[in-house]
């Protein structure tokens, strides 16, 4: 996993089931080509369908072939220009493509219809990971709704991230550890907190956040590499060796552990 480029994925709107880029060292499921040639013909017979459209385009979505999705979710877009999901949809496909800037459009208009706290918060994670500042006055209307903590949680990551991205690494450390007190099993709130004291050359205290990130999420690959990397950067390579295996243990995919492995080895 790269650090710095997390667009954390939140289940309640798809809680972006990211990252996106927590576990980018994957790869991408084979697309069922057989499935979706048989949506395709369904289409084709029933044309008006809404529902088999929308179901043509998760199965795209999920298979990668963003620009065809998107495609067709304008279609659906151009007769029903006032729903709140199409948008939210479509934005949602521009951002799996990593089209960010039509992304931010996309959730933009599906709030003007709806002013969902989930689609705030959506639009809150590419304003915070591109140095906007409006992610602060979101995630103040967000924090405003009362929702609850997990929210307190997400509201309070997304802050952080704007400020690491801005380079002011004390506040966000302060705002992640808010988000951690409000959610302790919040993965990407430890990792961010983590890359930031890696960062600035604070090693030990990097690696206790790394085992506490493990301590949360025992398989979480990613931090078992930060745990090496942090070892290795302290010269203790016996016991980077040991987190490295362990992150290979896990993914066996993960590219930057096998380099390091060799580098190890070296």
């Amino acid at each position: 996993m790269n650090k710095g480029k997390f667009l954390v994925t939140i289940v309640l709107f798809t809680f972006f089931a990211c990252t996106n880029d927590a576990s980018d060292t994957l790869s991408k499921p084979k697309p069922d080509t057989a499935f979706l040639k048989k949506l395709a013909q369904q289409l084709v017979n029933n044309s008006d369908s809404v529902g088999l459209r929308f179901n043509y385009i998760e199965a795209l979505d999920s298979v990668g072939d963003y620009k065809t999705a998107i495609v067709h979710i304008d279609s659906l877009i151009y007769n029903d220009k006032g729903n709140y999901g199409l948008w939210f949809k479509r934005a949602k496909l521009y951002e799996h493509a990593k089209d960010t800037t039509q992304a931010i459009i996309s959730y933009q208009k599906a709030l003007v219809i709806y002013r969902s706290a989930d689609g705030l918060l959506a639009l809150a994670n590419l304003y915070a990971e591109t140095k906007n500042v409006l992610v602060l006055t979101l995630c103040d209307e967000i924090d405003n709704l009362r929702i609850g903590r997990e929210y307190d949680s997400y509201t309070n990551f997304f802050r952080g991230i704007y400020y690491a991205r801005i380079g002011n690494s004390q506040q966000a450390i302060i705002l992640f550890n808010k988000s951690i007190a409000n959610n302790y099993t919040f993965i990407y709130a430890y990792m961010e907190k983590g890359f930031l004291l890696f960062d600035g050359g604070k090693f030990t205290e990097a690696l206790q956040v790394f085992k506490k990130a493990n301590s949360v999420n025992v398989t979480y690959a990613d931090a078992y590499y930060w745990q090496g990397k942090c070892f290795e950067a302290m010269n203790n390579k016996p016991e980077a060796i040991v987190q490295y295996q362990q992150t290979l243990a896990l993914d066996k995919y993960f590219t930057e552990a096998q380099i390091a492995m060799k580098r190890m080895k070296g």
